[in-house]
């Protein structure tokens, strides 16, 4: 072990002692905060509403009960009545987001040009009385139910759906569960702003974090190696009485470690970067929608890809006589990982644990699953197990590499 563990000490010199190398690990976790800071910035453009915008509510015997109770919560909204034929061309309007208007009615917001509606509300011509008399426990009294359809990529109809149903659910929690919303409808959007947020941070992060870890990885190893193979030190360390396999494991374990630093750096940016991605559209997105557990498996499978990448790239930097061959015998592989990362935006992970088992997909689909709340713990334990045993593989690999002449004093 003295002979590990002074190639242990002579990589972490090289590493601590090099600035340039501790700026390229640390410069991933911190592309990793700008870029996600960044684009929820974007997002608050794309999915905020106007906060200036009067919302339409074009609705069917809208209850007097429910526009006083608009009116206490000091919500502005106008209210547009329409006849329930004409139910059916103010949703298609909603759908395709155009102006309707009934004709020969004026509105003070909308006037004769017609307005894009944000809601449309069907409620039943006797709603009132049947909510005094469900109230006052009339026997044979029928739920009445409200129907209420919005289009969620419009923020303004999004946003105006969430405020009518808190008002409604404040409504209602005062007169004890009196009556029901979207009874047997089946095209209103019922999606959360958790379901939203997981959705959208499941679809695109896991890409981005993959090819932060692989670059990070790409500056660790072939340095370590085939820089060394460059500049002539490793052809000394192999004539030395130090033994090749305690060589081979110094190099194993001491990257490993750098490169859990490494992964630990990103799951802190990582950590640190969500509420800034989520929370830069206030209002529409959840910001606090992982727990404790979400960010432990998170960091699992971030560490046992870490692990991963950097035994592959150092078996790539073993075959290779230069840090600039090495790197160019890298980016093939860079760029599977990239292509494999981009499937999450497609969605729909497997949820048998084969898929699981498949090298860099597997991550992939651990990382998509975890963000977007939908995870199986066997599954990700899978998915790390299976990189952890890739990784172990690999370091056997290579200590027979490091045992081979061929490969080692290759021109």
């Amino acid at each position: 072990m003295s002979g590990v563990l002074t190639v242990m000490k002579k990589e972490f010199a090289r590493f601590f002692g090099d600035r340039r190398m501790i700026i390229a690990v640390v410069l991933p976790a911190i592309l990793i905060y700008a870029v996600y800071s960044f684009m929820g910035t974007g997002m608050a453009g794309m999915f905020a509403p106007d906060e200036h915008h009067t919302p339409a509510v074009f609705a069917v015997n809208f209850s007097e009960k429910v526009s006083g109770e608009l009116l206490g919560a000091g919500a502005v909204v106008e209210i547009i009545p329409i006849a329930e034929q004409e139910v059916a061309a103010a949703k298609e309007a909603l759908s395709n987001r155009d102006r309707f208007y009934p004709e020969g009615r004026l509105s003070p917001v909308a006037g004769v040009a017609g307005v894009v509606p944000d809601l449309v509300m069907v409620f039943p011509d006797d709603f009132d009385a049947l909510v005094e008399a469900f109230a006052a426990q009339s026997a044979n009294v029928t739920v009445p139910n409200i129907e209420i359809y919005f289009n969620s990529t419009d923020p303004n109809s999004a946003t105006a759906y969430w405020g009518m149903l808190e008002v409604l659910d404040i409504f209602e929690a005062s007169l004890a569960n009196v009556f029901d919303i979207n009874r047997g409808v089946e095209q209103a959007d019922f999606a959360t702003a958790a379901d939203i947020s997981a959705t959208i941070i499941s679809s695109m992060m896991p890409m981005l974090l993959m090819l932060f870890l692989f670059s990070g990885c790409m500056t660790l190893a072939p340095e370590s190696i085939a820089g060394e193979k460059e500049r002539g030190t490793l052809a000394t360390l192999l004539v030395t009485p130090l033994g090749r396999s305690e060589l081979a494991a110094g190099k194993i374990i001491s990257l490993g470690i750098l490169s859990l630093l490494s992964g630990f750096v990103t799951i802190a940016a990582t950590v640190l970067a969500l509420p800034n991605m989520m929370g830069g559209a206030d209002g529409v997105f959840e910001v606090a929608i992982y727990s404790a557990a979400d960010y432990f498996w998170l960091g699992l499978i971030i560490i046992s890809s870490v692990l991963l990448f950097v035994t592959l790239i150092s078996i790539i930097s073993a075959f290779s006589r230069s840090v600039k061959e090495a790197s160019a015998a890298s980016t093939p592989l860079m760029f599977l990982v990239m292509i494999v990362g981009a499937t999450s935006f497609f969605g729909g992970t497997p949820a048998g644990p084969v898929m699981h088992i498949i090298p860099v997909y597997n991550s992939v689909l651990a990382m998509s699953a975890i963000l977007a709340l939908d995870y199986s713990v066997t599954n990700v334990a899978i998915a790390a197990i299976s990189n952890i045993v890739y990784a172990l593989v690999g370091g056997f690999a290579l200590t027979k590499m490091f045992n081979s002449e061929r490969v080692m004093f290759s021109k």
